[in-house]
C-alpha cells in the first residue's frame, strides 16, 4: 500500500491512503488519523489500511478524491529518530580521494551512520530556505526506510524484518559548514538542515522484485534547474543494505517504531550515471585534475528527485523544491 500525510493545520497532518498510480486517495479516518499511530500498532491497523488500499485500487472507494502532492507534508512530518547512513562505496571513495585520503578500510563491515534532526522534516513541495547562499547548499538523493520496533542487538536479517515502509529523501547539506563542524570532533549539526521527503511512503511489497537483498533496485532521477544530472540505480552498488544499517543503529540500544534510516547519497561507480549530490560531482572534477568547477546551489534554483518503477511510473511521487532565502 501507499500512504501519505495531508496538511490539515496540525503538526502531524492527516493520514491518507494513496492509489498505486498516485491518482486517487482516501482519508484513513476511522482507522488511524496519523502515520505514527499505524507504526505503533502495525499488526492491527495495517491490515485495515491494506483493505482500504485494495478497495481504492479497484476503483470502488466511495469517498476517493484526486491525490494532490502539493497538499502533502512529509509522510512522517516529525519522527522519533532520523539516522542517515553512507552506504555507497563509490560516493565514499570519491569524496575521500578528493580530500587526498583513502576510503575507510572497514567501510563495508562498519557502516557510517550519523544522527540527524527529526523534529521538522520538509514536505515534497516545500521551499528549502537558508540564511546564506555561501553555506554551500547541496542536495542529496537518498532512499530511506521506516522501522517498527527493532530490539537492541538484532542481527541484520532480523533488523530487515523490521522495515515497515520505504521512502525517497532529499537530505540537504551545507557543505561549507561541514569542515568546521567535523574539526570539532563532534559530528554534523548546523551543516545538516531539515531533510525533505517525497509525498508517499510505500510498503516493500509495492516494489515487487525491486525490493531484494535489503536494497531498493530502482532508478533515481535527479534534475537540477530542469537538467538531468543523475540517473542512478539505487540498489546496484549499495554496500551495507538496510538490514545492516538498522542493526548497526541497534547495536547498543532499542530502535523504536517510527525510526527513519537513510541510505546516504545514491551513487554508481560509472560516472555516466551522473551524481546524487553536487559534492560528488566536484570530487570527480578534482580527481580528473581540473579542480572543482561546479558551484553549489543558489537562491531560486529548482530541484526534482524521483524514482520510477519498471512501468516508468513514479513510485513515491516526486520531490520538487526551490532553494530560497529564509525570511
Amino acid at each position: 500500500m501507499k500512504l501519505a500525510t495531508y496538511q490539515d493545520g496540525s503538526r502531524d497532518g492527516q493520514l491518507v491512503v494513496v492509489s498505486r498510480d498516485l491518482n486517487t486517495a482516501h482519508h484513513a479516518t476511522g482507522i488511524a488519523s496519523r502515520l505514527q499511530q499505524v507504526l505503533d500498532d502495525w499488526n492491527f491497523l495495517s491490515p485495515q489500511l491494506e483493505d482500504l488500499s485494495t478497495t481504492l485500487n479497484q476503483g470502488k472507494a466511495r469517498h476517493a478524491f484526486a491525490f494532490d502532492a502539493r497538499q502533502c507534508m512529509a509522510p512522517l512530518p516529525r519522527a522519533y529518530q532520523w539516522a542517515d547512513g553512507s552506504a555507497y562505496i563509490s560516493h565514499m571513495q570519491r569524496l575521500s580521494r578528493a580530500r587526498g585520503a583513502d576510503a575507510p578500510a572497514d567501510f563495508l563491515d562498519d557502516p557510517r551512520v550519523y544522527q540527524g534532526g527529526s523534529d521538522d522534516f520538509l514536505g515534497p513541495r516545500d521551499d528549502a530556505r537558508f540564511a546564506d547562499a555561501d553555506w554551500g547548499i547541496d542536495f542529496e538523493a537518498e532512499l530511506a526506510v521506516v522501522t517498527g520496533d527493532v530490539a537492541m542487538g538484532a542481527s541484520a536479517d532480523s533488523a530487515l524484518e523490521g522495515v515497515r515502509l520505504l521512502m525517497l529523501a532529499n537530505d540537504w547539506s551545507l557543505r561549507e559548514l561541514v569542515p568546521g563542524e567535523l574539526a570539532k570532533g563532534f559530528g554534523f549539526l548546523q551543516s545538516k538542515p531539515a531533510t525533505a521527503f517525497a509525498p508517499v511512503a510505500v510498503t516493500p511489497d509495492e516494489l515487487g522484485d525491486a525490493w531484494r537483498g535489503g536494497r531498493v533496485h530502482l532508478p533515481v532521477r535527479i534534475d537540477w534547474n530542469g537538467r538531468r544530472v543523475g540517473l542512478i540505480d539505487a540498489g546496484a552498488e549499495m554496500g551495507a543494505h538496510f538490514g545492516q544499517l538498522i542493526a548497526h543503529l541497534a547495536r547498543t540500544r532499542n530502535v523504536r517504531a517510527g525510526s527513519i534510516v537513510g541510505s546516504g547519497t545514491v551513487s554508481q561507480a560509472d560516472a555516466a550515471h551522473g551524481y546524487g549530490c553536487i559534492a560528488e560531482k566536484r570530487a570527480l572534477e578534482i580527481l580528473d585534475g581540473g579542480g572543482a568547477r561546479t558551484g553549489y546551489m543558489a537562491f531560486g534554483d529548482r530541484l526534482r528527485i524521483d524514482a520510477v518503477g519498471a512501468d516508468g511510473q513514479s513510485v513515491f511521487g516526486a520531490i520538487e523544491q526551490q532553494v530560497a532565502a529564509s525570511a
